[in-house]
């Protein structure tokens, strides 16, 4: 809640409650304290830009929203402690989005209408990323989704205002699928989360099966919140597959993981597993249970210049922290927030047509994002496309944050989602509301 009320108005609940939860905050608390949790910097002469961040706190994907919410805090700090962005301080303000579509409407709603938000950022369920966006065009506010990975985010659900910063599923698949039909087998199953991101993830998979001379055997769809897996994991056992393609994630993945490893499924003998992309809040959470291959966009012990730098940066910032190394989640997160203030100083603006215009395109060197190709933001679909890496656990960790081996990776162009740029329309700037921040 906010440092201080209000002026011209007297004490509320709201504004009593904001000053107790922010001395919390700032004493090193680091529960979530909802629903709604605000910060302002102190006072100054120009007037602050204020960001909504719609993270989870709770449901399916809780964690990693935690996660990212710490990233894009490290970035404003970074920011505010050099005086703001173009001489002004930023501020920022955020609630639970639930894991939940429709706890995201009501939060993006709220957050630009009565909170002033110009700018929104942060999104790990697909489902609720759209639902995000659907309002953030009515007004012309900028979301940036951080962490939704389903292939319709840069696809039918593209939106001018929207800019995409994690691999989708697509760009995992093609990075895997190929390489598994031929050297593993053309016999696949796959098991489905039962929503927008499982749905678009288990058709790009399909295509690149098919496309490589595989098949597809069956398609189990498992609902959101699924904690017992025994009825999939027996018919996976009656059906052998040769290779099972999982697009199952957060909490689910957790619990599938565990259950997999309690079965010995993952033995000499059973199926290979593909899991399309493993983020590492959930890793972190039971790393034993870790098999397969699968997919990251950022690894904390990649042998790059600036990682160590950025992990120490990470530490010092999180101290009492979940979790003690940064992972592909914060890693997106704060790369998008640089890349948005970023934007703001080259487009000497903060007018949203302005910015959009300076993040579509951009090109971002290897040495800055910490990876081993250039990236860039697709003028297109608006998605960045990014160093893929290939993954499996580690089975000699140099220390108890060591839990991947990276096997590969990938270029921007060799793992491109070709079908993105045919579905994505972008309406054109003068249909967009102009926002000033």
């Amino acid at each position: 809640m906010t440092k201080n009320g209000k002026a011209g108005r007297g004490p509320s609940r709201r504004s009593v409650l904001k000053g107790s939860l922010m001395t919390a905050s700032l004493a090193g608390v680091g529960a979530f304290y909802g629903p709604w949790h605000h910060n302002r910097a102190y006072a100054q002469s120009k007037k602050p830009i204020k960001l909504g961040l719609t993270n989870d706190a709770g449901g399916q994907f809780g964690n990693s929203g935690q996660d990212e919410h710490r990233a894009i805090r490290m970035v404003i700090d970074e920011w505010n402690a050099r005086g703001g962005v173009r001489g002004r301080k930023i501020e920022w303000v955020t609630a639970d989005t639930e894991s939940s579509p429709a706890a995201g409407t009501r939060v993006a709603e709220r957050f630009i209408t009565r909170e002033d938000c110009p700018i929104l950022i942060g999104a790990l369920h697909s489902g609720v990323a759209n639902a995000i966006t659907q309002v953030a065009n009515k007004y012309g506010t900028i979301f940036l989704n951080t962490n939704s990975s389903a292939p319709s985010e840069a696809g039918e659900n593209c939106s001018r205002i929207k800019f995409v910063w994690d691999g989708n599923g697509t760009n995992f698949s093609k990075a895997a699928v190929a390489n598994a039909v031929k050297s593993i087998g053309k016999n696949w199953l796959l098991l489905t989360n039962d929503y927008v991101w499982g749905h678009s993830t288990a058709a790009a998979t399909k295509a690149l099966v098919e496309a490589n001379g595989g098949k597809i055997i069956d398609n189990l769809l498992v609902p959101q919140n699924t904690r017992d897996f025994t009825s999939y994991l027996l018919k996976i056992q009656q059906i052998k597959p040769q290779v099972v393609g999982t697009a199952i994630a957060g909490d689910d993945n957790k619990a599938l993981r565990e259950q997999i490893t309690q079965l010995k499924l993952d033995a000499a003998g059973g199926p290979a597993w593909i899991n399309n992309q493993q983020d590492w809040p959930d890793v972190w959470g039971s790393p034993q249970s870790l098999f397969g291959v699968f997919g990251t966009t950022w690894y904390h012990k990649l042998d790059l210049p600036g990682v160590p730098e950025f992990v120490k940066k990470w530490q010092d910032a999180n101290k009492n922290g979940p979790i003690p190394v940064p992972g592909n989640v914060s890693y997106n997160g704060y790369m998008a927030t640089q890349e948005l203030f970023r934007a703001m100083e080259r487009a000497g603006s903060t007018n949203n047509i302005a910015i959009i215009k300076a993040l579509e395109g951009h090109k971002m060197s290897a040495k800055d994002r910490m990876q081993h190709f250039d990236a860039y933001i697709d003028p297109v679909t608006h998605q960045v496309q990014q160093t893929i890496y290939l993954c499996r656990k580690n089975t000699k960790p140099v220390d108890n944050t060591d839990h991947f081996e990276i096997m590969s990776w990938a270029e921007p162009k060799d793992v491109l989602d070709d079908a993105a740029p045919t579905k994505c329309k972008l309406i054109p700037y003068d249909k967009v509301p102009s926002v000033d921040a």
